[in-house]
């Protein structure tokens, strides 16, 4: 009787469309983070704007809402979502001045995230390219990535506020260029676009026929009396602009996973039937978002605006971001523009002064030291390891205490 051999042993390998893809917001240093908790040690996590653990909770006409509907949110809805919920999205868009979209011009999804993947699989074919901005949230670059084609990015000016190069943005397109990307108010740099900066953005999307994504998450989180424009509500009619936008920062309910994704440019939408059914058949292909979490949506665009209360003079996140921008300009060789909007700061470390070669190693050793967890500016697809991001939204004074740490630490680190 043979013996039977044993089979050879193979390594199970992830798909060769994820060699490309990184999101190191939660990456491997969080994972030195977990090890470090599951040890006893308390870690300051400003890694993630994830408000509700620093007692930024979601308005309480909102829960109530989603509880008092619970009994009829038990089956599937439209693909597209809740009728009542996109209507609020419509007369939001009207109230922005985004002209043109109808309620089947709105699509809700589990999140921003879901929905930034599926327009980049609607849009993308093998080897396209899509213009995101440097910094830039880097779910972006890896939605491209996934869906065979390539994140280029463009450069934002650390000078001018973190604006994006318009020159740098007309040297990066080409005949495989098929969308750019404009993330306005920005994360992680905080800047806010200027209605003239997104107008010139939109002049070479128009040269050049290519679809704008606009990622306007942080638009009602706005400081200093600075204003945001919808960029759907500076573009043309021709222009196809797709505007994302949810619950998830403004209104403190990210765990609900609601946000929405709108269709604007009445004419370009004739042109473009074929790729917004591609959008329509992957809605339908996940059956619809969380229908729970979609009866907030009316509640909160319709009812009393919460966020005001946080970032005008007295508010929580003003005072946050005040005491940021002071403690991280009073570290020798560490300069920081000073956000306008969002939820994070993205300070500059003098290159001549640090010396920093490996920035992911800096956040690590940060942790390890000082037991504060940030996210490295190269995972936001910065070219140069001189900048981190940190989250604004501890208390001031627990901030202010974790930026005098970081002050301590930056005082005797180098990197050899």
């Amino acid at each position: 009787m043979d013996t039977p051999q044993p089979r050879e042993s193979h390594t199970l390998k992830k798909s060769h469309k994820l060699h490309n893809v990184c999101y190191d917001i939660r990456g491997p240093v969080l994972d030195h983070a977990k090890r470090l908790e599951e040890e006893g040690q308390r870690i300051l996590k400003l890694n993630i704007g994830n408000p509700a653990p620093f007692g930024f909770e979601a308005p309480e006409e909102i829960l109530q809402d989603v509880m008092r509907n619970l009994p009829t949110a038990q089956g599937y809805c439209d693909s597209k979502g809740l009728y009542s919920a996109r209507k609020a999205i419509m007369q939001e868009c009207q109230r922005k001045q985004i002209p043109g979209v109808g309620i089947e011009d709105i699509y809700i999804g589990n999140g921003v995230s879901e929905l930034i993947v599926m327009a980049m699989q609607a849009l993308l074919n093998d080897g396209d390219e899509v213009l995101i901005p440097a910094p830039d949230y880097p779910l972006w670059t890896a939605a491209a990535h996934l869906s065979g084609g390539h994140g280029v990015h463009y450069l934002c000016d650390e000078q001018a506020d973190w604006a994006p190069d318009i020159a740098d943005i007309r040297a990066k397109v080409t005949s495989r260029t098929r969308a750019i990307v404009v993330i306005n108010p920005n994360n992680p740099t905080g800047a806010v676009y200027p209605p003239e900066v997104v107008r010139e953005v939109l002049d070479i999307a128009q040269e050049h026929n290519l679809v704008v994504f606009s990622d306007e998450i942080y638009d009602k989180i706005l400081y200093d009396g600075v204003e945001h424009t919808a960029t759907g509500a500076l573009a043309d009619d021709d222009q196809l602009v797709i505007t994302m936008n949810g619950l998830s920062k403004s209104y403190r309910c990210a765990g609900f996973r609601s946000g929405w994704m709108t269709i604007s440019g009445t004419l370009a939408k004739q042109r473009a039937k074929d790729f917004i059914q591609g959008l329509t058949m992957l809605a339908s292909m996940r059956l619809c978002a969380n229908v729970p979490a979609q009866h907030a949506i009316q509640t909160a665009l319709g009812g009393y605006q919460s966020i005001n209360d946080l970032i005008l003079p007295g508010g929580r996140l003003l005072a946050q971001r005040d005491i940021t921008v002071e403690k991280l300009n009073a570290i020798p060789g560490v300069s920081c523009v000073t956000p306008k909007g969002a939820l994070y700061a993205f300070p500059r470390l003098d290159p001549k002064v640090f010396n920093i070669k490996d920035d992911q190693q800096l956040v690590l050793d940060l942790l390890l030291q000082e037991k504060i967890l940030l996210v490295q500016g190269t995972a936001f697809n910065w070219p140069a390891p001189d900048h981190v991001r940190i989250v604004t939204l501890p208390w001031a004074d627990q901030l202010g205490d974790a930026l005098d740490r970081f002050a301590n630490f930056l005082s005797r680190y180098r990197q050899t």
